[in-house]
């Protein structure tokens, strides 16, 4: 939908401007541990590697800030209580648990939030990872390696959320060509929003409040898996509302949760920077489009 479709009779032509936020970066891969993995970006990038169980390290104070390396499983961590079905399991079997199931198991980087002008030493990380021995072309024998960004937004305004979302919603089948030419991406890519809720927020009508456009977004999307993932973002600004059993999993953060299919950290030359492009473009349509909101939306 055109973004003309978008236009109101009564303008507000303040856009949001939110080229400064800070954003965070999760980037999964295969064939080094996790040990292994911190110890390789502590040599490149300093700080002091700590280790919170055998498959979850820290990097602290390195020259991003501080990372963690972790085996992505939740239940293989056991000093992580909530949310963990084994937390009441001896922690030398949660460990064990742990070992065995390494090989299988994508590893995660998650780094940030940091400065996003400095989102290309992410991809010195990524060069150094690849050295180090870590692997990835997408996807392992039994999960996609994945791409995210966490992109914040500090704000509650109704209107910077819903015009982003609104931009997203009318990029996303671009995005998808984009970045699912291949059957790896197609298998892995969650699924798109549903039509008929699409349809409903690019109205040119719809603009919310924040308790309204959260109301809509779980009765349309009762899953984490959508490329544009809004949970953590609504239940850090919608504290008391009613979520679905399945949000228990999600961590509340202000920050819109973009998630790629695909990271490639075993190609030689493979960066993040493609990617993120891709979401600046996001950004800039949802200026106009929150320009053109009429006046007192979300309020």
């Amino acid at each position: 939908m055109s973004v003309l479709t978008m236009q109101a009779t009564s303008v507000d032509t303040t856009a949001f401007q939110p080229s400064s936020s800070p954003v965070g970066v999760e980037i999964e891969f295969s064939g080094l541990s996790v040990r292994a993995a911190a110890q390789a970006l502590q040599r490149g990038f300093g700080g002091r590697v700590a280790e919170e169980d055998p498959q979850a390290f820290h990097v602290l104070g390195s020259r991003l800030g501080d990372m963690r390396i972790e085996l992505d499983i939740r239940h293989v961590h056991p000093h992580r209580g909530t949310g963990n079905p084994l937390s009441g399991l001896p922690e030398a079997l949660v460990i064990g648990l742990g070992g065995l199931l390494a090989p299988f198991v994508p590893r995660e980087l998650i780094i940030g939030p940091f400065d996003r002008f400095e989102l290309d030493r992410v991809n010195e990380l990524v060069a150094l990872l690849r050295e180090a021995g870590a692997r990835g072309e997408g996807a392992t024998l039994f999960d996609g390696l994945g791409l995210h960004f966490n992109v914040a937004q500090p704000s509650a305004d109704p209107r910077q959320i819903v015009a982003t979302f609104k931009a997203f919603l009318t990029l996303e089948p671009h995005l998808r060509r984009e970045i699912g030419a291949g059957l790896l991406a197609r298998v892995h890519a969650p699924p798109a929003f549903p039509p008929d809720y699409v349809r409903r927020v690019l109205a040119g009508g719809y603009w919310p409040d924040l308790a309204t456009f959260t109301r809509d977004y779980l009765a349309a999307n009762p899953t984490r898996k959508r490329s544009l993932d809004m949970l953590p973002l609504l239940l850090h600004f919608s504290a008391g509302a009613a979520f679905p059993r399945f949000a228990g999993k999600v961590k509340p953060r202000p920050a819109f949760h973009y998630r790629l299919p695909l990271a490639c950290v075993g190609r030689p030359g493979w960066t993040i920077t493609e990617d993120w492009e891709r979401w600046r473009a996001v950004e800039r349509l949802a200026a106009e489009i929150a320009a053109s909101a009429p006046r007192g939306t979300g309020s």
